[in-house]
């Protein structure tokens, strides 16, 4: 989606009533680009505020048997360690802030501190946050004009990929944050570029060649 679709997402969930309790989150799935099922599976000892950085290395799946289980990363490239923008931080700090405290907390293969918990005290999983996205973007729809897309937990990640692709990150360190086993994979959001992508980094471009020249 658009810098501007995101912007008026986010500013409607924040300020609704009822979904601004998964603010923080929505946030983090739009700024970190991780799937939901990472997201899902990220417990407390995940997260390291001091050093701002976010281990994944597992994702939580309920399976059709209404089962939980952890299982390992969709990808070996899926393991890694995210570094984490303060605003990202921020928003991790009021997740823990604000979750729920449980007499007895749920361990699942092991894990354990997940960081939502649904009315039945089980971790949330895909299927939850799917329909949160669903639901926010149809209430915001009834209210304005200007309608919004679908927007879903993987349009969030695509949605990053895309903009660090346009922002000139290095096709190598977006692999990696992404966990992309495969470098196709990244590069095929380069697709989404434009005409005016294009003009953009040749002027980019024109004006660091003239600086060099300058220096010489």
């Amino acid at each position: 989606i658009t810098h501007d679709q995101k912007r008026k997402f986010l500013e409607f969930v924040k300020n609704d009533k009822h979904f601004s309790k998964y603010y923080d989150g929505i946030y983090i799935l739009f700024f970190t680009g991780v799937r939901i099922s990472e997201f899902c599976g990220i417990t407390l000892s995940d997260i390291d505020l001091k050093a701002k950085t976010l281990n994944i290395d597992h994702q939580l799946v309920r399976t059709s048997q209404m089962k939980y289980i952890i299982e390992t990363t969709k990808t070996d490239a899926g393991k890694r360690v995210l570094p984490l923008q303060d605003d990202v931080c921020e928003c991790f700090k009021r997740i823990i802030e604000n979750r729920k405290k449980l007499k007895t907390e749920p361990i699942i293969d092991g894990k354990i501190g997940f960081l939502y918990f649904d009315k039945n005290n089980k971790p949330m999983v895909a299927m939850h946050w799917e329909k949160y996205f669903q639901h926010a973007v149809e209430k915001y729809n009834r209210i304005y004009q200007d309608q919004l897309p679908k927007i879903t937990p993987h349009v969030c990640r695509h949605t990053y990929c895309s903009n660090m692709a346009k922002a000139g990150m290095n096709p190598k360190v977006l692999q990696y944050l992404m966990g992309h086993s495969d470098i196709g994979v990244t590069l095929n959001t380069y697709t989404h570029l434009t005409l005016d992508d294009a003009k953009e980094e040749m002027e980019k471009l024109a004006k660091k060649q003239a600086k060099a020249g300058d220096e010489l």
